[in-house]
């Protein structure tokens, strides 16, 4: 059984995927149960912001995220692209939280981009089963 070194990286990007969802759907959660509001300062003005639609942003992407990780399983080309739009919604929200949350939102925004070029370059690397 041959198998090519990029297998690896794309079953470690489907397991990153699956991750990135569950802390996405916590995320979301405790933007829901929590408080109602944060205030952030702009521009020297305080801005307060409403966490409900936050919070159920980070669900939706959590749960799509999750969804695109187990259908990414069976390698389809569909499922590449799906993962591929997924990484990129979460990588967003990540830069929308850089200035509240600067390593965290940095270190998931890494990961999502390993995640789109893992799958990207090499979503079609399979295992020989025979």
């Amino acid at each position: 059984m041959r198998r090519s070194r990029w297998e690896g990286w794309v079953r470690l990007a489907i397991i990153l995927l699956i991750l990135n969802g569950l802390f996405n759907l916590l995320q979301g959660f405790f933007a829901l149960i929590g408080s109602n509001t944060y205030s952030a300062v702009v521009d020297g003005s305080l801005v307060p912001l409403d966490l409900t639609l936050w919070g159920w942003w980070n669900i939706i992407v959590g749960i799509v995220l999750i969804a695109a990780g187990i259908a990414l399983t069976g390698g389809s080309l569909w499922a590449r692209v799906i993962t591929v739009i997924a990484a990129s919604l979460s990588a967003i929200t990540q830069l929308l939280l850089m200035p509240t949350q600067p390593w965290s939102a940095l270190i998931v925004f890494v990961v999502d981009v390993l995640i789109i070029y893992a799958v990207a370059a090499h979503g079609r690397v399979k295992s020989d089963h025979r």
